[in-house]
């Protein structure tokens, strides 16, 4: 991942199908705090779980390039949503986020919900596949 908090001219990288943990998203979310270039992230079918999520969430903090981060069919549940969400409060760039085919419930959802409010760049916002419940949907409706 050094290589990104180098490399000035890289705007899509795609990591689906791999064997990729914990460690490397903090590795990857270390990166995207200096690099200023990346706009497509994707993380898709990993094993990247909370830990990962809660990297990530730090990262997108301080990022100011990333658009799109493609989260989706990896082992985070309602923890790393609650991480996530509190990033997307601060976060001015992100505008797509796909959670489909992850474990967050209905706690994450509402987490999210309540990011939803404050944030005002996120345009797509994908849960399918999750554990999402009436409570989760209510409160993505509210």
């Amino acid at each position: 991942a050094d290589a990104l908090k180098e490399n000035n001219i890289l705007v899509y990288l795609d990591l689906e199908s791999n064997k990729i943990g914990d460690e490397g998203a903090r590795s990857l979310a270390d990166a995207l705090t200096g690099n200023k270039t990346l706009t497509y992230l994707y993380l898709r079918s990993n094993d990247i779980g909370d830990d990962g999520a809660r990297a990530m969430a730090d990262a997108l903090k301080g990022n100011n390039t990333l658009t799109h981060l493609n989260m989706s069919r990896i082992n985070i549940g309602n923890e790393g949503a609650r991480e996530l969400a509190d990033a997307l409060k601060v976060n001015n760039t992100l505008t797509n986020l796909n959670f489909s085919g992850t474990n967050i419930g209905d706690e994450g959802a509402s987490a999210l919900a309540d990011a939803l409010k404050v944030n005002n760049t996120l345009t797509n916002l994908n849960f399918s596949g999750t554990n999402i419940g009436d409570e989760g949907a209510s409160a993505l409706a509210d």
